[in-house]
């Protein structure tokens, strides 16, 4: 099924909700936009992202995006967000969009 155009305005306005100094996954907000992977909220944040908080979005393991790692890193550790040997601390930043409908 291709992704409509609400599809990408729904993932932006998800993305667009994380708090500075929270992140999500690519996952979470697949289920919170009702997409059946996380490989769509990746294509749209490759696409159509360069006015969203992009670093806010990050994989389920909690590492950073390979070739913006350090970008990613930093601009989260700017924010605050808990970062231990270059991985997001999951348990202490995740957003969970549940909890702020």
């Amino acid at each position: 099924m291709p992704t409509s155009d609400a599809d990408i305005e729904l993932v932006r306005d998800l993305v667009a909700r994380i708090p500075r100094g929270s992140v999500s996954t690519y996952g979470d907000i697949a289920a919170a936009a009702g997409l059946s992977t996380p490989r769509t909220v990746g294509w749209i944040m490759r696409v159509d992202s360069a006015d969203l908080p992009w670093h806010r979005v990050i994989g389920a393991s909690g590492r950073p995006t390979a070739h913006l790692a350090a970008r990613q890193l930093r601009l989260l550790a700017e924010e605050g967000v808990p970062i231990r040997d270059d991985r997001v601390d999951l348990k202490a930043a995740r957003f969970r969009f549940s909890e702020h409908r």
